[in-house]
């Protein structure tokens, strides 16, 4: 199968569904009145409540709700073969996310800019307020966590444990050297890898080991090694791409400046300077590896996990106008330019997609990201781009402060998460064109290569071509780079270089190549520190709302040391569960935890409907949410039963206290999430049918 012809039937349903379905809910479902004052107007503080133009905060919106969800969830679920995602993808994001999003923001401004919990307590009552505050707290953390730990996997250098007594035989001399107490091994291209378990890979790229070894009973050349306990593979971090990504941030602030204070309002002016500046950032990052400062852009796992987090909470305290909007703005200028190009792309290369359509290995169930079959996992691992709970948030938090009338609503809400549907749609078919052997080698978790590796010889995905690939995009490690980043990085530029080729007449790309794929992490990276910085807002107003309860003064959005601890609070806890787990456990959980609070918007949103005469149309946001509740439901038992009870149990029965730690608040987490979503649902089926009780 060919994407063109699937590109086009996907943007023609997008089309159809604004046109139509989105003037629908518009004119009948929530009846936009321009006459009334939104809380844009009358809290106008110029920070937190500012009136902005619809199509800046079209842009800060979506760049807000388009984190790495859209790009990362499309590209794990090929696990499953590309159909599934892209059926749910185009039916959810039409049907159940872009109502979603339109009808919580239509909420939030008719109650005054309220957040979703607030909103919740009014109309739900004090009990499923605070079930709905807490629950929320805990599903934006771990939801910044699921983000954040795509851009560690994709920036951070790590040590990865190999298991030990594995045997390698390579094809020419290992070359050996002594750092300290630790032997290095340099390993050369094309080494077979013989696991303790019978199964064998071939490593089509070179790569280097460390273990702790006498120099002595070490032989300085050899063909064969033997790695005893405690080995690792040392994965270097990309300094590139960490040298660009940082370089967004100074050019943010300078068209935060530019724009409302040296030439106000001159927005696209200012935003074709940053994107000039941007693409600047990225050319120049070419000279950073090997260079002097290498090492200040070259971070480990921990330190990248530190940076993120450290510009969390900067980009919480400072004013919107100065950081948020602009870099949100710059953001969606690229990624809407980057989407319209890439999507130019696959209709002029038209690539062969060549995942298969239904996986029929892994269909059922034993993947490498989650453990068990299609449904219902392929909803919980792509809900950005279809519906996300996540997004509640947006609509309920900076972008209600900022909607100047009620019509622009609906470009906002239901538009923006219509392009992120397109954009997850673009993800998926940029993955499904990489050949399998080179989708399977950079996405599967070398700690889990033995395990897989007899599967990946069945699939006739074990050749890969990954020696050639990293020499294309200047010498990155790809192997292992878990999270999809990379992955759709290497298919991104895989498919602009197939469409260039085919405009010039097959002229060579091989110097360009690694141009596009830096490009392409920094687009992704921009996706998600644009959600983290308003996502670590959004938890700081919920812990300044619930500690406000308890100490007046904390409940003031602007007062300062409240700000500052609340937001080191919330910096600091989805900091610690990215340093704490790892791709395979948090995104099952940001999947789980996002799918239930797109059920609790959807039954908030239910009750504000019938508590405005709205009954007739309640249907819109009943039945998604039912969908949501039925799969995300099954796949929280499915996880609970399959994976984090048995880490917890594995865990004690070995002593491995951070097995057994981690696998048990998983579990009583997902536990905690459930029970309030099943209370606030409750309590709103109570309020549904209050009226038709007392009518009869």
């Amino acid at each position: 199968m060919n994407a063109m012809p699937l590109m086009l039937g996907v943007l023609a349903t997008l089309a159809i569904a604004y046109r139509y379905y989105s003037a629908f809910l518009a004119a009948y479902v929530v009846a936009f009145d321009d006459t009334r004052v939104t809380p844009a107007h009358t809290f106008n503080d110029g920070q937190n409540y500012d009136p902005t133009n619809k199509w800046v905060l079209f842009g800060h919106h979506f760049a807000a709700i388009s984190g790495a969800g859209p790009l990362i969830g499309p590209v794990l679920a090929i696990q499953f073969g590309y159909m599934p995602g892209l059926i749910w993808l185009v039916i959810g994001v039409c049907l159940a996310g872009a109502v979603q999003d339109m009808l919580v923001l239509w909420a939030s401004v008719r109650t005054g800019g309220k957040s979703l919990a607030e909103i919740a307590r009014s109309c739900l009552g004090p009990v499923a307020g605070t079930a709905a505050s807490i629950s929320i707290l805990f599903i934006v953390i771990i939801a910044l966590s699921g983000l954040g730990i795509i851009v560690v996997k994709a920036l951070g250098g790590e040590e990865v444990k190999l298991p030990a007594y594995t045997q390698i035989v390579a094809n020419e001399s290992i070359v050996y050297s002594q750092v300290g107490e630790n032997q290095l091994a340099k390993i050369p291209a094309g080494s077979k890898v013989l696991y303790p378990n019978g199964s064998e890979y071939v490593r089509s790229e070179g790569f280097s080991v460390k273990y702790k070894t006498p120099a002595e009973d070490v032989p300085s050349v050899d063909s064969k090694l033997t790695l005893p306990l405690g080995t690792v593979e040392q994965i270097k971090g990309s300094s590139w791409g960490t040298f660009t990504i940082f370089c967004t941030i100074p050019i943010a602030l300078a068209v935060g400046w530019y724009t409302y204070r040296i030439r106000k309002g001159r927005v696209i002016e200012a935003s074709l300077l940053g994107a000039v500046a941007v693409l600047a950032a990225t050319v120049a990052g070419n000279w950073i590896p090997g260079s002097f400062l290498e090492p200040y852009f070259l971070l480990t796992r921990d330190e990248t996990i530190f940076a993120i987090c450290f510009y969390g909470f900067v980009a919480s305290v400072l004013p919107v106008w100065l950081l948020l909007v602009p870099r949100d703005y710059l953001s969606s200028f690229l990624k809407i330019g980057t989407i319209a190009i890439l999507v130019l792309g696959v209709l002029i290369a038209n690539p062969r997609l060549e995942a298969p359509a239904i996986n029929t290995y892994f269909a059922g169930g034993g993947g490498p990201y989650f453990p068990g079959p299609i449904f219902p996992f392929v909803f919980i691992c792509i809900m950005c781009g279809a519906i996300s709970g996540f997004h509640a948030l947006v609509a309920s938090g900076t972008t209600p402060k900022m909607v100047s009338k009620e019509s622009d609503i609906r470009m906002i809400g239901y538009g923006a998460m219509l392009m992120e549907g397109l954009v997850a749609v673009t993800a998926l078919m940029a993955a499904a064109t990489l050949p399998q052997g080179d989708y399977w080698a950079i996405n599967i978790d070398i700690t889990k290569l033995d395990q897989y590796a007899e599967t990946l010889a069945k699939m006739d995905a074990n050749v890969d071509h990954l020696a050639d690939i990293e020499k294309q995009v200047g010498g990155e490690t790809l192997r292992g780079r878990t999270g999809g980043a990379v992955t759709l990085a290497v298919g991104m530029a895989h498919v602009m270089t197939q469409a260039v080729q085919r405009v010039t007449g097959g002229v060579s790309m091989d110097g360009i190549v690694k141009y596009w794929y830096h490009f392409a992490i920094m687009f992704e990276a921009l996706f998600i520190l644009t959600t983290i910085d308003t996502g670590t807002r959004i938890a700081r107003f919920l812990v300044q709302e619930i500690m406000g309860r308890i100490y007046q003064p904390f409940g003031v959005v602007d007062w300062l040391p409240g700000v500052l601890i609340s937001s080191f609070l919330v910096s600091i806890a989805w900091g610690g569960l990215i340093w704490s787990g790892s791709i395979d456990t948090i995104w099952p959980m940001f999947g789980i935890a996002n799918q239930l609070l797109a059920g609790i918007a959807l039954s908030v949103v239910t009750t504000l409907l019938v508590q405005n005469g709205k009954r007739r149309y309640i249907w819109v946001t009943i039945l998604p949410m039912l969908f949501v509740l039925t799969t995300t439901l099954t796949a929280s038992a499915q996880m609970i039963w399959t994976k984090f009870s048995v880490d917890a149990y594995d865990g004690w029965m070995k002593g491995d206290v951070a097995m057994c730690t981690r696998g048990s608040l998983c579990t009583a987490a997902i536990l905690f999430l459930i029970a309030s979503f099943l209370i606030i649902v409750v309590r709103a089926i109570t309020e549904w049918v209050q009226p038709q009780r007392q009518a009869r």
